[in-house]
């Protein structure tokens, strides 16, 4: 089989499913540890920090060169890895047919697994919504207010976060998307793993329980977010 082959074959595009979504996890990690800078503000922390660790950490992210261009990859890596599942998910409705006659239900596999389709479009459209709120005003509308530390200028970020999550549907919408996210790396995380080969008896369970306690945290960590904004435990 040629590679062009496999990577238009069924066990190609889980391959590449696989990849991306660990490409993906690898971002969320990243991306909650910045996000999590917030709580720097915290009384238990530093309760004049207001924000000034989570900008610097952004503005570190925003600015500097190979980030940049690691972005780019990123966005790649999300196109494909939401154009693949679609895909995967078409091809699994049809090649289920009119389905068993007696439904197996959780017996057979989890809600969540069965759900993947239903669950990463709810996180398109969050991520959508995300984007717009922040990305699209920090890199090319440049409507958040600036800051400056030491002399040098920056996005407040922090700020720009109040503001967003002032709005309670705002809160609500995020804390639903993270929901999904949560299911979607229930299944997502260990998939991704046994997709390229680590399935064996030896790590399985391992990789389960790390797949289970990375659905709950990041995505637990997220949801915070906005609620600490809402509720102002951050200032």
């Amino acid at each position: 089989m040629q590679w062009s082959e496999f990577f238009t074959s069924s066990v190609g595009k889980k391959f590449v499913m696989g990849l991306t979504g660990l490409f993906l996890i690898a971002f969320l990690v990243v991306h909650v540890g910045i996000n999590a800078c917030i709580f720097a503000d915290l009384p238990i922390f530093n309760e004049n920090d207001n924000g000034a660790m989570f900008n610097k950490a952004a503005h570190f992210m925003g600015s500097t060169v190979l980030i940049r261009i690691m972005e780019i990859g990123l966005f790649i890596g999300f196109i494909i890895h939401i154009v693949q599942g679609y895909v995967l998910e078409v091809r699994n409705r049809a090649s289920r047919g009119i389905g068993y006659e007696v439904k197996m239900g959780n017996k057979g596999s989890k809600w969540y697994s069965r759900s993947m389709g239903l669950l990463g479009t709810i996180i398109l459209l969050f991520l959508v919504l995300h984007l717009g709120h922040f990305w699209v005003k920090a890199r090319f509308t440049h409507e958040i207010m600036p800051v400056t530390y030491n002399g040098v200028e920056m996005h407040d970020m922090f700020m720009e976060m109040q503001m967003v999550f002032m709005e309670p549907w705002v809160v609500v919408v995020y804390v639903l998307g993270c929901f999904s996210l949560a299911y979607h790396l229930a299944h997502g995380f260990q998939s991704a793993f046994k997709t390229i080969g680590v399935h064996n008896k030896k790590y399985s369970l391992m990789i389960t329980s790390l797949g289970y306690g990375f659905a709950i945290l990041v995505p637990l960590v997220f949801a915070l977010m906005p609620i600490a904004m809402y509720f102002q435990w951050v200032k």
